[in-house]
């Protein structure tokens, strides 16, 4: 394809960019992997037959944990397992019939790729985005290394490698995604996004309004080594500031500043220390994160009310407050939380009576915990905002705050800034060095790549690999050209593929990760395709990458205009082109999510030990059929040893399983087409697609069928051209009119199911319908059966390309598509059926004509039958008329009898008489 800057203004205007989120190149394609592809293949052959200019690329998201393992595991280097697997999963893709644009091709782990994202990374440093801190980290003690918070399970071990997570104090770098939260958040609103993918990414944003209020340290019960200067302030955020008077503990995490022998009462500190590192070692261990024990030590400590300084609150830690979320401090609400309820009940903290109750009339119910808002209850302890709505109270209680300096209104979100730091090799070493006497500073832009060093022993135990190669580690500082250490830490893998769909727009650039002009004429993305397991992290990550680029006028309008490498004309075609809806550096205009491929599992019934495929006797269906509603056989599957009927359910492919599926030996068994057109029938693309192999066998017989269509159809040449049939449509035979109504309707069908819908199942059954419909007709000479042939095969070719161009072939040589005048597009050498336009409907052509049917009762016209289907059967149009209002008073007798109809008369199209006696 041409580059940006030498194409016309309609050329621009045509781009449209597809993109299937690139793969893992674990060196084997499985189902899920076929699936996704086959989908991603099909709408890009679409697009490109509706005249849109596709880029459609693939590439590589090569770094990470897996291959690394492997070097450990195998004794190969993770750089020529990467590569191996690559070939080996590209000769792969091919099989499947995908047609990706390979000049495109690039690899994360390409010293020509991670130099720009190292660049990206120096480009964060210096706009104040990227920062480096000390911070509690969930470590893996199996993989030796720092794992995100979203990469700890709901059970609170390691997403990759399973172990129970623990947590230690290191130098990590952040991304300061914080900074776009709120951007992040309303610009959902723009995207053609499903809406429960939208939904989990506002509800990870978690933006929430309220409060903070601090909490002084009530200098009286410590060791009193503090002045007011020094006095700890303890700041907690609340959603609820109506309850702010019902406060009776406060509760920090096991790790606040406050718990620390300086601060602890002298008589409690080695108890409380105690407790808390005991609390601590349980946090560890604990096999589920979500469901903290809500253990909890009174520290000793106080302090004092924001607006009433007579007020003491107790102090207390507390296991599921987290130094990581918020200030690491919350006020506990027990009239108003059930959580605080729970707490004070366990650790016997002294509960005051709730502060709001119903807005509806009668009294509160002091045993019971009412979270909903109210009125806040007239007594002492709420002072002058008794009698308030909570709305009200809210407001009037954060302006006091924020007079006496004690509080203040603020927007708070659950999302937290991106831990960036891996402590692994196989990744983009981190482009910064530590000087004594420069500090950390960036290495220079002419410096990069830092290139990751290739004398490196692989062991997966102890710190990051980079620290033990000294040659690679120790460098010259960048400032004073003093010694130096290069940054062991290499890029969490999620920064890799934050950028990569800029990187396709322009991937031989070798200046600049891509040019501006390059990268605004093609984002947003129109299309991209992937798993719903990446709705949160990877979406998330690219997003603000994304829009930090756009802001930083790396691309978008503003640096086109400043582009002075392209012509004017190219510039004025770019802005043209992103005139329109402003997306604010959104890098997905619509995204398609795909379920997971699961197969059918046997299971030992007394054990419920997985079964191994040659330990079931499969019987004459295969195994292969479930009933939608239950696990129910249509055929006897036993088990080989003792006889017994298997559990069989449908569950994710897994090895353990025993239910994986070899997609290549399924394409070489039942061919490329029939697989694809088996992924793409089974299921809407969203939904979990149960894999089985007897309707793949139908998928054969219907391209079998096909063949033998369009064999019978070659032998016949149409007797006109079909736009000369069209001429006068009045003199199309019922059959004509109805073939090429039926052609119209699966076109139709077809389209709203690839442009919009996605239901490719629709798709496909629209053809079914179609070709099923073809064999049908007598009158095969006429040009609305080559016609309809042919739109057939063009629908047919993005969904089974082999079968589309064979059958295309065959229609073309044999001299059906001239003597119809069809008319054909691509050069003399290339007429590929994926090289025409895709079939436009014929609106008109959709609904049957229609027409008024005369009724006559014994020869004499008594009323119209209007609006009538042309061609409407015989036995119908009886029907209609009888059933008419004004028909009993022709076909009834004076006494109400009912009439004998002797002979019914029929002209087609015209009218219908009844002889009646």
């Amino acid at each position: 394809m041409k580059e940006v800057s030498q194409m016309t203004t309609e050329e621009i205007e045509s781009l449209f960019y597809i993109l299937v989120m690139f793969p893992y190149p674990s060196g084997v394609l499985h189902m899920g992997h076929v699936r996704v592809y086959t989908i991603s293949d099909a709408l890009a052959r679409f697009h490109r037959m509706r005249g849109k200019r596709v880029i459609n690329p693939m590439g590589w998201d090569a770094f990470g944990l897996p291959a690394e393992n492997a070097a450990i595991e195998r004794g190969v280097a993770p750089s020529e397992w990467t590569v191996r697997n690559i070939a080996v999963m590209k000769d792969q893709l091919g099989r499947i019939l995908t047609d990706f644009d390979w000049s495109r091709e690039l690899s994360t782990c390409d010293p020509d790729y991670y130099r720009w994202t190292q660049h990206l990374f120096l480009q964060l440093y210096r706009h104040g985005m990227v920062y480096r801190k000390e911070a509690l980290v969930n470590w893996d003690p199996v993989d030796q290394t720092v794992l995100a918070n979203e990469q700890v399970d709901k059970n609170g071990r390691s997403w990759r490698s399973g172990a129970v997570v623990e947590h230690r104090r290191l130098e990590q770098w952040f991304a300061k995604i914080t900074a776009y939260a709120e951007d992040l958040l309303k610009d959902l609103d723009a995207l053609d996004w499903p809406e429960h993918v939208k939904a989990m990414q506002a509800n990870w944003i978690g933006r929430s309004e309220g409060a903070e209020f601090d909490f002084v340290l009530d200098n009286t019960t410590n060791n009193g080594d503090m002045d007011n200067e020094s006095t700890p302030v303890v700041t907690v955020f609340t959603s609820r500031p109506d309850t702010l008077f019902g406060v009776s503990f406060l509760a920090v995490s096991t790790d606040h500043p406050l718990i620390s022998r300086k601060w602890l009462p002298a008589a409690q500190a080695d108890k409380v220390m105690q407790i808390v590192e005991e609390m601590v070692v349980q946090q560890k261990s604990s096999g589920d994160a979500t469901q903290p024990s809500k253990a909890g030590v009174f520290t000793g400590l106080y302090a004092r009310h924001p607006l009433d300084s007579n007020y003491k609150v107790p102090i207390y830690v507390a296991d599921y407050v987290l130094s990581s979320y918020g200030t690491g401090a919350v006020m506990g609400v027990p009239a108003h939380d059930l959580r605080d309820s729970e707490f004070c009940k366990i650790n016997g903290v002294l509960v005051h009576d709730p502060v709001v109750e119903p807005a509806s009339e009668g009294a509160a119910d002091t045993e019971s915990v009412f979270t909903e808002p109210g009125v806040l209850r007239k007594i002492p302890r709420n002072g002058m905002y008794g009698g308030l709505s909570s709305a009200e109270a809210m407001t009037a209680i954060v302006c006091a705050a924020e007079a006496s300096g004690t509080g203040r209104a603020v927007v708070n979100y659950r999302l937290r800034d991106w831990l960036l730091s891996r402590q692994r090799y196989w990744g983009a070493p981190v482009p910064m060095i530590h000087c004594a006497s420069c500090g950390v500073v960036p290495v220079s832009e002419d410096d990069l790549p830092v290139k990751l060093p290739d004398n490196v022993q692989l062991s997966g135990r102890g710190s990051s690999p980079l620290s033990r190669v000294s040659e690679w580690l120790n460098c010259r500082c960048p400032q004073c050209n003093g010694p130096a250490k290069r940054d062991t830490d290499t890029l969490d893998t999620f920064v890799d593929s934050s950028w990569y769909f800029l990187r396709f727009t322009d991937p031989q650039n070798h200046k600049l990760p891509y040019s501006a002009s390059a990268a605004t004429a093609t984002m947003p993305v129109d299309l991209y395709i992937g798993g719903v397991e990446h709705a949160i992290l990877h979406l998330l990550y690219s997003r603000f990458i994304s829009k930090f680029l756009y802001k930083t006028q790396s691309y978008g309008p503003a640096a086109v205009k400043g582009d002075v490498s392209i012509s004017s004309n190219t510039r004025m075609a770019i802005l043209r082109k992103c005139s329109g809806k402003d997306y604010n550096g959104e890098p997905f205009k619509q995204l398609l999510t795909q379920g997971m491929v699961h197969g059918l599992t046997y299971k030992d019934p007394g054990t419920g030990r997985f079964l191994r495929p040659d330990e079931i006797e499969l019987g004459n269906s295969g195994g292969s059929s479930l009933s939608s509603s239950a696990a129910t056989t249509t055929a006897p599957v036993r088990i080989k040893s003792t006889g017994e009927i298997p559990v069989m359910a449908f569950e994710k492919m897994s090895k353990s399983k025993y239910n994986g599926v070899d997609p290549t030996e399924t394409v070489e068994k039942y061919g490329a087409d029939a697989t694809r057109l088996h992924m793409l029938y089974l299921a809407p693309p969203q939904d979990v697609l149960e894999w089985n192999t007897q309707s793949i066998v139908g998928m054969q017989r219907w391209i079998n069928r096909l063949g033998r269509l369009v064999d019978g159809t070659c032998e016949i040449k149409p007797a006109q051209t079909i736009s000369e049939a069209l001429t006068d449509r009045a003199k199309l035979s019922k059959e004509a009119r109805e073939t090429y109504r039926q052609t119209n309707v699966a076109i139709q069908r077809a389209t709203e199911a690839m442009s919009s819908t996605f239901a490719f199942n629709t798709a496909i059954a629209s053809l079914i319908e179609l070709s099923n419909y073809l064999a049908t007709v007598k009158d095969r000479t006429h040009p609305t059966y080559a016609h309809s042939v042919a739109c057939l095969i063009k629908m047919l070719g993005p969904l089974a390309p082999s079968v589309g161009e064979e059958l295309w072939e065959v229609c073309r040589k044999n001299g059906l598509l001239d003597s119809a005048g069809i008319l054909t597009h691509g050069s003399a050498l290339d007429v590929s059926v994926l090289s025409q336009r895709w079939p436009d409907v014929d609106e008109s052509a959709l609904q049957k004509q229609k027409g008024n049917v005369v009724v006559q009762i014994n020869g004499k016209m008594r009323f119209k039958l209007e609006d009538v289907e042309v061609d409407t059967e015989k036995e119908i149009l009886e029907r209609m008329a009888k059933d008419h209002p004004l028909a009993s008073k022709w076909l009834t007798g004076k006494q109400g009898e009912q009439k004998t109809v002797v002979r019914t008369i029929h002209v087609p199209n015209k009218l219908i008489n009844f002889i009646v006696k």
